[in-house]
């Protein structure tokens, strides 16, 4: 009878000072928490309100200890949803430290019980705090990932809106200047963190869409905080390369670089189209750019691989010098012999050499390598197919 009547007259007079803990308590966090005195002041509200609801929380408990389970929605359901992404797990912590402190300081004397007491109780509200910040945690990485998919599917599928820019702002994403897209095949184990991490380590930035057994790639060049060591800037190139270890087996494929995320669909486009005709190279290497897939991809029906060669190959040949277009056609029809060349165009065969020479310093390739051949007699054929000299005339200029 004792105890119990102890334990009433403490509840008595807990219930009354509550009001005084309280005070005392915000004082505290005044004095001792920068943090707390530079937040605007409904946010300081908000926290005093948490502080009240603690001290009041414990007085329940103290009376009836099996109460535990409500200790979280007890505290926390006292400030609004925004102060859990304005206040971190760690101030949250100093916050339960500071009141109990001044609950320790106003109770001494009163019994090692309700020191006790306050011990146990501030355990299970740290405990408790973690698992709501672990719970949000949790459920914004299950948004975050959701949102990274939608973000993805839009650049493939290139049906972007105003809405992007802040979807991709809302993930974090620190990429700044051109992308790159890189297309390959899901791992049987996908490890997305160890991805990331190899990605922060060349200082570039990521977004990740697993679709099925297809694994693709937005990488852009990024500023990360908390990086000290400078970093050196590869080309795209170079950084695919670093993260093949990290797709599955099959074919990888780069798509062309572009100066903005908001035009990653013309990079996604040209790697899944390459992607999807990757196979048709025997030798194609792994990585391998989506450009290096250009005749593949024109005989599959991509009309940008084929606006590209006409664009790229035939077109400023035929401008700088129809001698070039009819010099490289002999070349390749003729199985790249320089003899037969020249006796086909009553030249030397010195002079077939100078116009190759000429021919891949206009374009970029070089005729005489095997693969770069099949890429030039593919531009060919199809400049020629484009032109009014090689178009059926029609029934009426037959019949003039």
């Amino acid at each position: 009878m004792t105890d119990e009547r102890t334990k009433a007259e403490t509840l008595t007079w807990l219930r009354r000072i509550s009001g005084d803990l309280a005070t005392a308590t915000i004082k505290r966090l005044e004095d001792t928490l920068p943090w707390y005195a530079e937040m605007p002041p409904a946010r300081r509200s908000s926290v005093g309100l948490v502080a009240q609801a603690g001290i009041t929380s414990f007085i329940q408990w103290y009376e009836d200890p099996t109460s535990t389970p409500r200790i979280a929605a007890d505290i926390f359901a006292a400030a609004p949803r925004e102060l859990l992404r304005s206040v971190s797990l760690t101030q949250t912590l100093q916050l339960v430290k500071v009141t109990v402190e001044v609950t320790e300081e106003r109770v001494a004397g009163r019994g090692d019980d309700v020191r006790e007491a306050i011990l146990l109780y501030s355990r299970d509200v740290a405990f408790a705090a973690a698992d709501v910040y672990a719970r949000a945690a949790e459920a914004r990485g299950l948004w975050d990932a959701r949102l990274e998919a939608l973000v993805v599917d839009s650049i493939l599928t290139g049906e972007t809106d105003d809405e992007l820019p802040s979807r991709i702002a809302a993930l974090g994403w620190h990429g700044h200047g051109a992308v790159a897209v890189l297309v390959g095949t899901t791992p049987p184990q996908f490890d997305v963190d160890q991805l990331r991490r190899a990605a922060r380590k060349m200082g570039v930035d990521v977004l990740v869409g697993v679709q099925g057994m297809r694994l693709v790639l937005v990488i852009g060049r990024a500023e990360l905080s908390g990086r000290t060591e400078p970093t050196v800037e590869l080309p795209f190139s170079e950084i695919a390369r670093r993260l093949e270890p990290g797709f599955g087996p099959g074919h990888l494929v780069l798509g062309p670089t572009v100066t903005a995320l908001v035009e990653a669909s013309q990079s996604a486009r040209a790697a899944l189209a390459g992607f999807a005709v990757a196979g048709a190279w025997r030798h194609a290497p792994r990585p391998v750019d989506a450009d290096d897939l250009l005749p593949e991809r024109a005989l599959a029906g991509d009309p940008v691989a084929k606006a590209t060669l006409v664009d790229r190959i035939y077109r400023p040949l035929h401008a700088h010098s129809t001698d070039l277009v009819t010099t490289l056609w002999s070349y390749l029809d003729n199985g790249r012999s320089l003899e037969a060349t020249a006796r086909e165009l009553f030249v030397h065969p010195n002079t077939v050499r100078y116009r190759l020479k000429r021919v891949s310093d206009v374009i970029g390739w070089d005729a005489t390598g095997p693969r770069e051949a099949l890429i030039l007699q593919t531009a060919l054929i199809l400049g020629s197919i484009g032109t009014d000299l090689t178009r059926r005339r029609s029934p009426a200029s037959r019949r003039v």
